[in-house]
């Protein structure tokens, strides 16, 4: 999986329409292999982009959990701390 793409369900504060669209945007560029593709193929990178982002919304919006929300900030502060220790040599 592509280590730019962050888990977007159950956090608070919610995942935003940007945050999707990002995601969507990161697995475009990884499975097309093209950080910015050419003018020929714009469109059909946008038009990828569009519909990626339409279906993660879809999904985040039909998934239910009993579990607590997440907060942002401490997972990311987990995620700094067992990468300081993964790279700590």
């Amino acid at each position: 999986m592509c280590r730019n793409i962050k888990p977007l369900y159950n956090f608070d504060p919610p995942v935003t329409d940007a945050d999707v669209r990002a995601a969507a945007l990161q697995y475009v560029r990884k499975v097309s292999g093209f950080q910015k593709p050419s003018k020929t193929n714009e469109a059909a990178f946008r038009a990828a982009i569009d519909e990626i982002t339409a279906a993660t919304s879809r999904l985040l919006d039909s998934l239910e959990t009993n579990a607590p929300a997440k907060n942002r900030e401490a997972e990311a502060a987990k995620a700094r701390l067992r990468s300081a220790q993964r790279f700590a040599q």
